[in-house]
């Protein structure tokens, strides 16, 4: 890790502080635009600003890993220098500053923060998985420290909670990226794991094609049958939460177990079309999962 502006001249070094103000402040107004926000509702005002702020966090380091003009890994580091200066009350940036009282009132650990700091170093790295325990490798730094920071907020630390919180995020990645074989693909990126696809004798260019072969389909199914094992893995975290953070976390898991559903009874042909759960398919699973059936 490199200090903030180290090895960079003074102009280069205003450039990438500007180029982070700037997509800090379209971070900071993307509160409305996505499907977090929208299931904060249910959770309490002080617990909801603590939820938005992580979300805005994290959704500005994801910006900079993905949009970044310039070097990326250097504006990554120079996130992760802010980052560090929480506990002085120096940050910069708005959207680590932001954090302060989350870490003040939730006793919020660093650590998730730099791990999904860290993802977003391999993404500038590493475009393929060989494995799919590399590929959870690389959820553990970029989903796992959502679930965590969702549960400090919760004043949940115990280490099965964590765990339990680990599989399901883990879970609901590995489905997001069934979904996007087509995107990831066309933008250079393979999370497939790529001894399940030469198991199955699937090529890079089945994965550009407009719809999906039998060789995919089954590397798919096989992830989502994981990802599917990891979330009922999970599901035992629901009882042992209270309040909003149980019908938070229910929510996220009835999202998950609703978008296998849906991508089994597509038939796994993720690249003809776009495969999402239905709603009210997503809110069955939530009502099942809230009262314990």
């Amino acid at each position: 890790m490199a200090e903030s502006g180290a090895g960079l001249n003074a102009p280069v070094a205003a450039e990438a502080q500007s180029v982070l103000s700037a997509i800090a402040a379209a971070s900071l107004g993307q509160h409305g635009s996505e499907n977090f926000p929208v299931a904060l509702r249910v959770v309490p005002r002080r617990s909801r600003g603590h939820l938005l702020r992580i979300y805005t966090f994290a959704r500005f380091v994801d910006d900079v890993g993905d949009e970044a003009p310039g070097n990326r890994l250097a504006l990554l580091d120079m996130i992760e220098q802010d980052v560090r200066t929480l506990s002085t009350g120096r940050s910069k940036l708005a959207p680590v500053a932001g954090l302060g009282p989350v870490v003040r009132d939730c006793g919020l650990p660093l650590e998730p923060l730099l791990d999904l700091i860290e993802a977003n170093r391999m993404d500038q790295r590493v475009s393929r998985y060989r494995t799919f325990d590399d590929l959870l490798a690389y959820c553990r730094l970029s989903a796992a420290p959502i679930g965590r920071m969702v549960l400090s907020v919760a004043g949940v630390s115990g280490a099965d909670e964590v765990a339990m919180s680990d599989s399901i995020t883990a879970g609901l990645q590995v489905l997001e990226h069934c979904q996007d074989v087509g995107e990831d693909a066309h933008a250079g990126r393979v999370y497939l794991p790529a001894e399940d696809l030469q198991a199955a004798g699937a090529t890079d260019a089945d994965l550009l094609n407009a719809t999906t072969s039998p060789q995919v389909r089954r590397v798919v199914a096989l992830q989502v049958d994981r990802a599917r094992a990891m979330l009922q893995d999970g599901r035992p975290l629901i009882r042992q939460l209270h309040g909003w953070s149980r019908l938070a976390v229910s929510g996220y898991l009835a999202g998950g177990l609703a978008t296998a559903a849906a991508l089994r009874c597509g038939g796994h042909d993720v690249l003809a079309t776009q495969i999402r759960p239905s709603k009210v398919r997503t809110i069955g699973e939530a009502a099942r999962l809230v009262v314990g059936r």
